[in-house]
């Protein structure tokens, strides 16, 4: 047998890659989603039942973001570290299911030169000034009403790696929730042949479920920041500008509050 009859051989006994079936992707999108964010929104749901259950009205409770996990300061600084390490996992996933397509980088627009990197940024900066004094207005009007309970993002001790866990923590929320909420959720239902505004609409709903544990007004304001997110991601085929922005949001949030007079918050009803 000559070099070219055994090639030809390779090439009709190597398997084709088949397009995963409609009953196939719907399936992975629960698969992934309920490993993650769809499984908070879940527990988001329970959470703000419980609430409205309590004695205690909803105003007056509160929920950390950043808890403390250990009492032993280094063994809670390795227990941060591992549950923002665990926390990517579903992104891992993500990224992996979609490179069955082939290009997964391509597909969340995670190429390109150096400026189109720099562009992303520049849009970041853009969407979170966007974003950013908005949401605060509705968490302010929110605990007006006594419809948002108080968000202590840090419930971290005093520590040298305080900082650094916030920031990693600011980071992993912005990768696992852009990625997996727009970048990968909106590629899956294209590939299911949804139309553009019902794929806004189901990731900005997704996004207001997993922050229903916060009240009702938060996730409100979070459906119309996952639709803005959304519609980027479908104008622009890029997920960094998200993950930028999102980063900045909170980075803000975990920082801001230790930095702002607390009479400032008082006076906001913001504590």
């Amino acid at each position: 047998m000559s070099a070219a009859d055994a090639g030809a051989g390779d090439a009709v006994s190597a398997p084709e890659r088949a397009w995963p079936s409609r009953a196939r992707l719907r399936a992975e999108i629960w698969i992934v989603l309920g490993l993650s964010l769809g499984k908070s929104a879940v527990y988001a749901v329970m959470t703000l039942i419980k609430r409205y259950a309590a004695e205690t009205p909803i105003g007056d409770q509160v929920t950390t973001i950043n808890p403390s996990r250990n009492d032993v300061p280094w063994l809670d600084f390795i227990y941060q570290l591992l549950a923002i390490g665990f926390s990517i996992m579903p992104v891992v996933l993500a990224i992996y299911l979609l490179a069955a397509d082939g290009k997964p980088a391509e597909r969340l627009g995670l190429t390109g030169p150096a400026r189109r990197w720099w562009g992303d940024l520049g849009v970041g900066v853009g969407l979170a000034a966007l974003i950013g004094l908005p949401g605060l207005g509705v968490y302010f009007i929110g605990r007006a009403l006594g419809q948002t309970v108080y968000v202590d993002t840090s419930g971290l001790p005093d520590q040298w790696w305080t900082a650094t866990v916030l920031l990693l923590s600011a980071a992993a929320a912005a990768v696992l929730e852009e990625v997996v909420v727009v970048g990968y959720l909106v590629r899956r239902l294209q590939d299911l042949k949804w139309g553009p505004v019902a794929i806004i609409l189901a990731s900005a709903a997704l996004r207001a479920g997993y922050h229903l544990y916060q009240g009702w007004p938060m996730a409100l304001g979070n459906a119309a920041m996952g639709a803005v997110f959304a519609f980027v991601f479908l104008r622009r085929g890029r997920v960094g500008p998200l993950i930028a922005a999102h980063f900045l949001l909170d980075f803000v949030a975990f920082v801001g509050p230790e930095v702002v007079p607390a009479s400032w918050l008082d006076a906001l009803n913001a504590a």
